[in-house]
């Protein structure tokens, strides 16, 4: 494939609300976003690294520089001829999966924008369209997540996943449930729990949750196993599938009944399909979850969920809900719970670089 150079760019957006997790608060989306130069076309990848080693090892920090000193080096040494052929080239680097989920989601956008093509039908989508959900982050109060539930439940969201914590779990759950008893209700608790904490997690059997999102720890799949033998609610794993191999255990075992695909926690477009597939054959399905991206990012999950498994509702929820303004046009924007596929080549929308350079802070250059 044609690549004159890659730029390395850090971006800093504000967010609209302060979304809180177990993990802590975030206020900006600080991120990398890599741009695969090709001369008259540029295809690109939102590296969802944070600045803190948190939800994984790595950071902004740590991905900026495998990106300069290993990943790029490697576009060099060996021509590509396509980004199937990306996970081959970096395999000898070890790890590392944000930074090269970044790259290879580039090359990716890239090779369909030179073939006129949509990503999703390169890699094998199916749908013009996406059902989605929304995330809602903890709340001040029992009043206030109400409230923002009965918003985005008018908005017509297809699922509601609520963050929870130790002691803010049950209560949260039961007032939700009480108000909305018909409702596609998730929680996700961002490995907070124990197997101690069991007896706290068997009480929202009782609301009739669609899963718990990834209750204990990241490297936990065989406690996982256990706690899904005294749960009726499902299991859904987030951070403990970080390979298709992660995601063939997990079904092995039984630790679980439903996986949430992240294209960046995957280390790419590619590992994420074949996740996808690992889980197909084992009757798991899946859905795409989402890290606070820009629209580069969300447009690449939409072009992902359009695979067959991903069957229930993923977090790429209105771009409008988390900035005043986006860096890519056409905007992202679901309506009565759907997301449409963009309609352009490769991840389907444009950056707008005036936008861009607003909120650039960094910049890096690279030879091919």
């Amino acid at each position: 494939m044609r690549l004159r150079r890659v730029i390395l760019r850090r971006v800093e957006m504000p967010l609209r609300f302060r979304f809180r997790t177990s993990f802590g608060e975030t206020t900006v989306k600080r991120f990398l976003l890599v741009e695969a130069d090709a001369g008259d076309l540029s295809g690109w990848g939102e590296c969802v690294a944070e600045d803190a080693p948190l939800y994984s090892e790595e950071t902004n920090a740590s991905a900026s520089h495998v990106l300069r000193e290993f990943l790029v080096p490697a576009l060099r040494a060996r021509p590509l001829e396509g980004p199937e052929a990306f996970p081959a080239l970096v395999a000898p680097i070890r790890g590392n999966r944000m930074a090269k989920a970044a790259l290879e989601a580039a090359l990716w956008d890239l090779a369909a924008r030179e073939k006129g093509a949509r990503l999703c039908d390169r890699i094998g989508g199916t749908r013009g369209s996406v059902p989605v959900g929304v995330s809602l982050g903890l709340q001040p109060s029992v009043g206030a997540l109400l409230d923002l539930v009965a918003k985005h439940v008018a908005l017509g969201y297809r699922r509601i996943k609520l963050k929870i914590e130790p002691g803010r779990d049950a209560d949260l759950v039961a007032a939700v449930r009480e108000r909305f008893p018909a409702i596609d209700l998730t929680v996700d608790a961002n490995a907070a729990y124990t197997l101690a904490d069991a007896p706290a997690l068997r009480a929202l059997d009782a609301f009739g949750l669609d899963y718990i999102e990834q209750p204990l720890g990241h490297e936990d799949l065989w406690d996982h196993a256990e706690l899904a033998r005294v749960l009726a609610t499902p299991i859904c794993l987030d951070e403990s599938i970080r390979s298709a191999a992660d995601a063939a255990v997990a079904a092995r075992i039984g630790a679980a009944r439903v996986v949430n695909v992240k294209i960046g926690r995957v280390g790419g477009l590619s590992e994420a399909r074949r996740i996808h597939d690992v889980c197909a054959e084992a009757g798991i399905p899946v859905w795409c979850g989402g890290m606070l991206e820009s629209g580069v990012g969300r447009a690449a999950n939409v072009q992902l969920a359009t695979l067959p498994n991903f069957t229930k509702p993923g977090d790429t929820s209105s771009a409008s809900r988390y900035f005043d303004e986006d860096i890519v046009e056409p905007p992202l924007e679901s309506e009565n719970g759907e997301m449409p596929v963009p309609p352009g080549s490769g991840i389907g929308v444009s950056v707008v670089r005036e936008r861009l350079e607003r909120y650039t802070v960094a910049r890096e250059e690279f030879s091919a």
